[in-house]
């Protein structure tokens, strides 16, 4: 069967409210507070937050090593997609905000057995750090391939049909095609960074010609020219690790060095955010795309690590400075907001999801977001043998970690639970069909057919060692019920904030019961990837199975809108900080802004209330109970008159929201955060850079409305 793939329509509304209540154990999104947003803008992650801002991360689920390019007024990214397939995902928008699955580069990367798990595998390699480039009517996309090679893909259309042609392999390379028709490739991990020259046909290397960047830069190049600057762009490699950029007046240099980010975690923790300490490094942004609007703004979608879930990517301003590129805004360079204005493009696009999940089978194509854990066996998957499911032919594997044709997805964060219908009429003996997360270790539930009869089973293990190693033994399963019906839900919860999965199953859809501990996820280097839920059936004995029908493949996201995502305006809140639980006050003698002790008898006054005045775009000033409001004067916050004027930039706070019921409040004068001291009350500053990973640094507030 050849591999079909369909744009899935939402799924309707009573549906995913009743699996949000059929015993999963986590809260339901507040989607009234959001009325006004589309309804799969409330159901599903969505950066637009529909009052002109945006929130990062731009897809609250996996998207790694994005390289990002600008048509016209039409925007595309590009990202890795390692051993699955479809491979080389590809991203269109209009805003740079929303956007929506434009395709793949091909369907299928199947470049020996390995590639196919047959005899060995390629978890962890496979196809990395694409390059995507637009060039005379043509787009390219070149990425490495580990062990095989560099691969050209070219189209006339960002949809493809992609042709393409495999040069000799370059790790994290970049393209440039400069003014002059000469094209350089810059690869490399180490100084000096070679660059060298690619034939017009791009299917050779220009012999004898090599130029090189000397610095201390990074891997992950993006090798641009700008207003007559070549601009190299690359990250340190590693976790909390920052990003660099270079800047030359010719080819050969001299390269000029300079850090492009620093030390910018955007609040995501090293470890699971409910298990951080305060002196948490975090996971920073770096390895991303640089590029403009028709308004002259410039901008960088950028990557970072966030544990289980895996590496995400987040859309962040860029200032120039001295001539070189900066993320960041005037006053506070190298930070990035996690919340600020939509880029200025031209043009306005509406409150829409990258990504549902949900896909039932009906359509006789497969939602676009599927991928298969390598290149599948073609013949043993349908989806017309029985019209409106998924059968899954079970082919031989020793376990979940070499089964063929498993059918994978990437989990929405900061919370999703996966549902699925399974009938395992069709299993014979040596079958095991179910849900898993692919990972090392992984775990799921199943099925497993034997000569006796049927049984339910929440199974372990750990994969090989990193890209290619020898499959440890399984643990012992947690088993279920002995002959379950063979029509049944099964079902995982995950939860990013703490890293833990709970798999459950039902005999009705909607009572479910859990099976086994909860499952620890872990990021780790194997796969390289975070986790995927995956639909698998396979055959232990060795030999060819019977099949598994999988239908209603349900995602959904309880905290996708939740009301940490709203602003409280025009309501009368308390804010204490996150750090010490101190409270923010109006000192009316000194005209300060201050913070109480926790216990201070003056924690619940009147002087302890603001009135939260909307100025639009997601700014607010507070006004306090005195009548004035508080105000940026240097570095201090302070209590200001304003006379029955109107708020002006000192008094202009964009609201921004972390989750996890952190609030913080950046100022538009110098685009720092407001600040308290931990356990030292006394005057707020306005100094703050940015939030702590563990957010215990005195810059995170949780609000809450006064009755």
């Amino acid at each position: 069967m050849t591999m079909q793939f369909m744009r899935k329509t939402i799924l309707p509304c009573a549906i995913i409210c009743a699996f949000l209540t059929g015993g999963s154990g986590l809260s339901r999104a507040a989607g009234s507070e959001f009325s006004g947003l589309p309804p799969a803008a409330a159901a599903h992650w969505t950066a637009d937050n529909g009052n002109g801002t945006y929130s990062n991360p731009l897809f609250y689920e996996e998207f790694e090593d994005p390289d990002i390019l600008r048509v016209g007024d039409d925007y595309y990214l590009a990202g890795t997609t390692m051993h699955m397939n479809p491979a080389v995902q590809i991203m269109h928008s209009k805003d740079l905000v929303n956007w929506e699955l434009a395709g793949y580069c091909t369907n299928r990367l199947d470049l020996g057995p390995a590639f196919r798990l047959e005899g060995g595998n390629i978890y962890g390699q496979g196809i990395w750090a694409p390059c995507l480039r637009y060039y005379r009517g043509t787009f390219y996309i070149l990425c490495n391939v580990n062990g095989a090679g560099l691969m050209v893909y070219r189209s006339k259309s960002i949809n493809g049909p992609w042709e393409w042609n495999q040069l000799p392999g370059r790790h994290d390379m970049s393209v440039l095609f400069d003014d002059d028709g000469k094209i350089y490739l810059i690869s490399g991990a180490g100084s000096p960074y070679p660059i060298e020259e690619l034939a017009p046909d791009l299917k050779s290397f220009v012999p004898g010609v090599r130029h090189q960047l000397v610095g201390k830069m990074g891997e992950g190049h993006h090798l641009y020219k700008i207003n007559g600057k070549y601009v190299d762009v690359s990250a340190i490699p590693g976790g909390p690790v920052d990003q660099m950029v270079a800047i030359a007046d010719s080819i050969d240099g001299p390269w000029k060095v300079e850090r492009m980010v620093q030390g910018e975690s955007l609040g995501v923790t090293a470890a699971a955010p409910q298990r951080a300490q305060p002196d948490d490094r975090g996971l920073w942004l770096h390895q991303g795309g640089i590029v403009d609007t028709p308004s002259g703004e410039w901008w960088s979608v950028i990557m970072a690590d966030h544990g289980s879930a895996g590496r995400m990517v987040s859309l962040v301003p860029i200032t120039w400075d001295n001539g070189f590129p900066l993320i960041g805004l005037p006053g506070n360079l190298r930070k990035a907001p996690n919340t600020w204005l939509k880029p200025n493009t031209g043009r306005m696009q509406n409150p829409k999801p990258a990504f549902v999940h949900d896909d039932n089978f009906d359509h006789g194509m497969l939602n676009p977001h599927w991928q298969w854990n390598h290149a599948p066996d073609d013949s043993k998957w349908s989806l017309t043998e029985k019209p409106g499911v998924l059968r899954l032919h079970a082919l031989p594997a020793t376990n979940f970690w070499t089964a063929r044709n498993s059918l994978c997805q990437r989990p929405p964060g900061p919370e999703s639970i996966m549902t699925v219908e399974l009938d395992t009429t069709g299993l014979t003996p040596g079958d095991t069909a179910g849900l898993a997360l692919l990972s090392t270790p992984y775990a799921g539930i199943a099925v497993v057919k034997t000569a006796e009869g049927t049984e339910l089973q929440r199974f372990q293990g750990v994969g090989g060692g990193r890209r290619g190693g020898a499959v440890t033994p399984t643990n012992p399963p947690a088993l279920g019920p002995a002959n379950p019906p063979s029509h049944l839900w099964l079902r995982v919860a995950c939860n990013f904030d703490t890293d833990e999965a709970v798999f459950s199953w039902s005999a009705d859809g909607n009572a479910f019961t859990p099976l086994g501990k909860p499952f620890t996820m872990i990021f780790q280097l194997t796969t390289f990837q975070g986790v995927r839920p995956a639909l698998f059936n396979y055959n232990s004995s060795g030999q060819l199975g019977g099949y598994a029908d999988f239908d209603n493949y349900v995602v959904v996201e309880p905290r996708a809108r939740g009301i940490e995502r709203a602003i409280p305006v025009g309501k009368i809140i308390t804010l204490t900080s996150g750090a010490d639980g101190s409270s923010v006050s109006a000192d009316t003698r000194n005209h300060l802004l201050v913070n109480l002790a926790a216990d201070s008898t003056s924690a619940g006054s009147p002087q302890t209330r603001f009135q939260v005045v909307d100025l639009g775009l997601g700014r607010v000033a507070l006004k306090a109970a005195n009548g004035r409001f508080v105000s940026a004067d240097q570095e201090k916050a302070v209590l200001k008159d304003l006379a029955g004027q109107a708020p002006g930039e000192a008094e202009s706070f964009q609201w921004v929201n972390l989750l996890r019921g952190d609030t913080l409040l950046m100022s538009l004068v110098n685009h720092c955060y407001l600040a308290s001291q931990p356990n030292a009350p006394g005057a707020l500053t306005i100094t703050a850079t940015g939030p702590r990973p563990a957010r215990k640094g005195g810059e995170c507030f949780r609000w809450k409305t006064v009755e």
